[in-house]
């Protein structure tokens, strides 16, 4: 192989945003085309791409979920006429998805214009359209898990269960023509745990030369099942009991549907009290129940022994889907309810309509039971902002809030580090997708494994052709950061509290606290002198 390389073009230095870019002997492929959530994500969203769409031969899909697959409407619409390769479910989740992102930024776009023009400001146009996403969908090719498809000249991949959500896939890629040795990058794409409950549990994979993996959850264990099972029935019972609303930001997909296994698998139950009325409010709900229904098959043996056996492992009793925004308007006279409500982020979506309407009552509870990106509303909440801006008004926060990491999608680093001492030491690792201390901590754990590893920065080329080690091949200037505005300020003061609070857990581990007195004690006098600084 003469070259080849592979950039960052986004879920490096942070969780969302996932996409790469293979270039090799005059091919190039993108691996994800994933959206930005969180801090500044509308303004990152309309970003161009540093490439052209049209120069590219094909894009390699991992698995549905919009911080890998939103933007793909926007490639299509700048030029891409290639094909996009996935697994039947996640093509089937990837429709439903699409078509709703659309619609929320219409909607979006329709409220922006409507305060723009009493300012005399111009309309606001959403970053696609329903026409784009159709023409998404119609370049969608199909493979199946464990076949190998060739999907460009010189670019063969193999697809194989991730165990992260229905249809998600790690991609096995080669690279090079069949005259030579080909080069093996593969693509973890988002990793499910070992101990999985609702997918099968990560394929493993031996060979590489070079292995992209995910660090969502890179510096930290998540509790047992039992642990999280026995959690979350004590919460649950405790905020049935307290009579107010339970509000569930769910992403639509996977966790919505997990939630819901978790409420049957209670119901009945010996001492638990009997559930209120359970809100599934998401256009797309019933969608994306149906899909998971249809493609049972993949999914894990306790999943399949409950449907084999008739029942419906995603069906509490008193389930009711709503549509309409009429019917998610009408939850507001509902006195005990338990809502499960996109975004998962709560970054929009329906679930921003109930946290207004809830937060300020101390006997809402609000349960978190996926990951929160920095600075989305659903990581500030978390952090503990007592005081709210949403939708338009501020928000006092009295509800009690819960956070369930043990029912994520994602492995936690033990889970990682499992699957990646199963590849042979000649491979060399790069850590994505996870805030730099997460990734920085997977990183070092795979060193101590005996592998090559690395975290890269966003933007950064690394030339691959020489098979040792990766070089860098070209590095951008740092973007300079705005300090003009007030969320800039906002902004760096949640990223202060969240190294706060992480340090604050780590003392648990440390045996020698003295050197960090010092730089605590440097930083509390720094904070203060910020704090007095006169206008």
């Amino acid at each position: 192989m003469s070259s080849a390389r592979i950039t960052f073009v986004g879920a490096a230095g942070e969780v969302t945003g996932s996409s790469y870019l293979i270039e090799a002997d005059g091919r190039r492929v993108l691996v994800d085309c994933g959206m930005h959530q969180g801090v500044d994500s509308e303004g990152r969203g309309a970003e161009g791409f540093p490439f052209s769409p049209a120069s590219l031969d094909a894009v390699v899909l991992t698995h549905a979920h919009i911080d890998h697959s939103g933007r793909l409407p926007l490639l299509v619409r700048q030029g891409f006429k290639g094909g996009i390769w996935a697994t039947d479910p996640t093509i089937d989740l990837a429709s439903v998805l699409l078509r709703d992102t659309a619609r929320l930024m219409a909607e979006e776009a329709e409220w922006r214009t409507r305060k723009n023009s009493r300012k005399g400001l111009p309309p606001v146009l959403p970053l696609y359209g329903d026409g784009d996403v159709e023409d998404t969908l119609k370049l969608f090719r199909y493979v199946r898990y464990d076949e190998f498809s060739d999907i460009a000249p010189g670019v063969r991949v193999r697809y194989r269960d991730a165990g992260h959500i229905l249809g998600a896939s790690i991609v096995e890629a080669w690279i090079g023509d069949s005259s030579g040795d080909p080069m093996k990058i593969v693509f973890s794409g988002d990793m499910g745990p070992r101990d999985a409950v609702m997918e099968r549990p990560p394929s493993v994979v031996e060979e590489a030369d070079y292995v992209v993996i995910e660090s969502t959850y890179g510096d930290r264990y998540h509790k047992s099942l039992e642990d999280t099972r026995d959690e979350f029935r004590r919460e649950l019972a405790r905020a049935i009991d307290a009579g107010g609303k339970i509000l569930i930001p769910t992403f639509v997909v996977d966790r919505a549907q997990r939630i819901l296994y978790e409420m049957v698998r209670l119901e009945g139950s010996q001492g638990f009290p009997k559930m209120p009325p359970v809100y599934f409010d998401s256009p797309m709900g019933s969608k994306a129940t149906r899909i998971y229904e249809k493609h049972v098959s993949l999914l894990s043996r306790e999943i399949q022994d409950i449907v084999r056996a008739g029942g419906n492992p995603f069906s509490p009793e008193g389930l009711k889907y709503t549509d309409g925004v009429g019917d998610s308007r009408a939850i507001n006279d509902v006195g005990r309810a338990i809502v499960l409500a996109g975004s998962g982020m709560c970054t929009g979506g329906r679930i921003v309509h109930h946290l207004k309407h809830n937060l300020w009552d101390k006997n809402c509870n609000v349960f978190f039971v996926g990951y929160q990106a920095r600075g989305t509303l659903g990581r500030r909440l978390v952090e503990g902002e007592k005081h709210l801006r949403i939708a338009g008004e501020d928000i006092a926060v009295n509800a009690s809030l819960h956070t369930l990491g043990g029912f994520s999608a994602h492995g936690d680093k033990g889970d990682l580090l499992a699957w990646a001492s199963n590849f042979r030491r000649s491979a060399s690792f790069f850590v994505t997708h996870g805030e730099p201390r997460s990734s920085e901590s997977l990183a070092r754990g795979i060193r101590e494994l005996g592998y090559e590893a690395l975290a890269p920065d966003a933007g950064v080329s690394y030339d691959l052709s020489s098979r040792d080690s990766a070089v860098v091949y070209s590095r951008p200037k740092a973007p300079q950061r705005r300090f003009t505005d007030r969320e800039s300020i906002l902004s760096i003061l949640r990223e202060i509290a969240s190294e706060t609070e992480s340090i604050r857990e780590s003392l648990a581990e440390r045996s020698n606290y003295e050197p960090l007195f010092p730089l605590l004690e440097s930083s509390r006098l720094i904070l203060q002198s910020a704090k007095n600084l006169k206008q």
